[in-house]
């Protein structure tokens, strides 16, 4: 039996993959490592193949995520006894690590968001209209695209910049309050934090009216699929 290494670092919060998709994967890979044609895979890509699978469980948020990152660390253990007698695991668990430093690098705590007058109703949901950095590139996508969440600026510590967060999604929520919602990142800020629009996503977390008093809020934030 190979054990695998615990990882030190705390692993990021993203969303659970739905069930359906879960067992889909999950019954896939169960096949392949039960196989008998996985003993002649070079170990190389079966670790990559490991490393895709594990990407995709990647999360903390309940029961569902514990029970696939319980299940994804037996099969990784499986298929590297398989491959390489048991020493592939080590590098499974590296990638494991690895894969989690990198979700962490995609939230942050404690971040200033003010608020800019966007006003995306009133301009027809047209980044070139608001000067968005982001217009660029997604001026052109669907009205439907555009209209679906709240807009924002993004210049947080965690996460890509520039043209790289562009039409990304993220989290925030107000530390004072835990009301959240998800907004769509479609321009730059200077400030190191958020700049969200006020009508469409300051102040629906702003709930108890303070952070429109002090002009700013206190958020977390985490990137999410749109």
């Amino acid at each position: 039996m190979v054990r695998i290494p615990q990882c030190p670092a705390a692993v990021g919060r993203r969303r659970p993959l739905s069930v359906s998709i879960y067992n889909a994967l999950h019954r896939g890979i169960t096949d392949l490592i039960s196989h008998s044609s996985i003993r002649h895979l070079a170990s190389l890509g079966t670790v990559l193949l490991l490393h895709l699978y594990i990407v995709s469980l990647v999360c903390t948020n309940g029961s569902i995520c514990t029970r696939q990152r319980k299940e994804a660390t037996t099969m990784a253990a499986a298929a590297a006894m398989m491959v390489s007698g048991g020493r592939a695991a080590l590098v499974v668990a590296g990638v494991l690590c690895a894969v989690a430093a990198m979700a962490a690098a995609q939230q942050a705590s404690n971040v200033r968001a003010t608020y800019h007058l966007y006003n995306p109703a009133q301009n027809g949901w047209d980044l070139n209209r608001v000067s968005a950095y982001c217009a660029t590139w997604d001026a052109d996508k669907p009205l439907s695209w555009r209209q679906k969440h709240g807009w924002t600026a993004f210049c947080g510590p965690a996460g890509q910049k520039g043209q790289a967060a562009c039409g990304k999604c993220i989290r925030v929520k107000n530390r004072a309050t835990g009301a959240s919602i998800v907004a769509r990142i479609v321009d730059q800020c200077s400030n190191g934090g958020l700049d969200l629009d006020y009508e469409t996503v300051f102040k629906k977390i702003d709930t108890n009216g303070q952070g429109y008093q002090m002009g700013h809020l206190n958020v977390d934030y985490q990137f999410v699929a749109c």
